[in-house]
């Protein structure tokens, strides 16, 4: 509560002192304090839009850290390549946040990009932020990896959890999980390479699949294997009760054509466009550096 209020009153504080500068300006211009009072303002309406976007997160879950999973779809090379452009931007919009973001497992491409990866985002309201990314991401763009210089089509799709407390009660029977591990593969250090360190859990009643090889120790992979299990076993939970009240929520989308919530398009024009609000933009390449909070605003608008 005092965070919320302390926000509110740098607001204040920062209204009053343009204010003043505005006076100051009106009695005698002056080029210097002019820029200074439009880099404040321009500071005062991202600080404004940000704390606006908080006052609409209330869920049980929105203050949580995130768990994030892409996964490159139909495409093959260029989706893969695709996933690991995603995983850039959210990267960036994590770092202009001042969040943490923590790799907990990652599957290379056979040639560029990544199959598949898994990260934490940790964070004020990071789970309320990212809910929004949730579903298919397309791509259209001429492919690096086409000689002949085509137009392609690729898609990847972004899973979105709450990482789970600790102390939220979720039973998992040790008779029920399979345990195997592995070595790790992809770019690491000799010791990753030579250990079976990497650990996969499936839990066999729901088939849920979970891995992690980060970390060099054997235990610490199967520690962060469970957290990612229970909070796995919750969003499934959580979402067997919504599918009873929206039963369209029941079905997961393909990650292909038609299920996209967003179009990244790179030629023969520059927009991005959120298909749920029709929010676009033509500065693709901010976009791409993790300026994405006019989407996730017109998202919790629009819930």
């Amino acid at each position: 509560m005092k965070t919320i209020v302390h926000k509110y009153e740098l607001l204040q504080k920062t209204c009053s002192d343009l204010e003043t500068i505005l006076a100051l300006l009106e009695e005698l211009p002056d080029d210097p304090l002019e820029k200074e009072y439009l880099s404040k303002l321009c500071r005062l309406r991202k600080e404004f839009q940000l704390v606006e976007i908080e006052s609409k997160l209330s869920g049980p879950h929105d203050t949580s850290n995130v768990i994030v999973s892409i996964h490159a779809g139909a495409g093959g090379t260029e989706s893969c390549d695709w996933a690991e452009m995603l995983f850039r931007m959210y990267s960036r919009w994590a770092e202009n946040k001042e969040f943490k973001l923590e790799t907990v497992d990652i599957l290379p491409g056979d040639e560029a990009g990544i199959k598949s990866i898994t990260f934490i985002i940790r964070g004020e309201y990071a789970y309320g932020l990212m809910k929004s990314e949730k579903g298919v991401h397309r791509l259209v763009r001429i492919s690096p990896f086409d000689s002949n210089k085509r137009r392609h089509t690729s898609f990847a799709s972004c899973d979105v959890i709450p990482e789970i407390d600790d102390d939220i009660d979720i039973q998992i029977n040790e008779t029920e999980l399979r345990i195997d591990t592995y070595r790790a593969s992809g770019h690491g250090g000799q010791h990753l390479q030579k250990t079976d360190s990497a650990v996969r859990i499936t839990h066999i009643p729901t088939n849920i699949v979970v891995q992690c090889q980060n970390e060099r120790s054997q235990f610490k992979n199967k520690q962060m294997c469970m957290k990612l299990l229970k909070a796995k076993l919750y969003d499934f939970e959580e979402k067997k009760r919504l599918a009873e009240i929206e039963k369209h929520n029941a079905a997961k989308s393909a990650i292909a054509w038609g299920s996209q919530i967003r179009s990244y398009v790179f030629m023969p024009y520059q927009m991005v466009k959120d298909h749920r609000t029709d929010v676009e933009t033509g500065d693709i390449k901010s976009v791409m550096d993790g300026e994405i909070d006019m989407f996730i605003q017109a998202y919790l608008n629009s819930k």
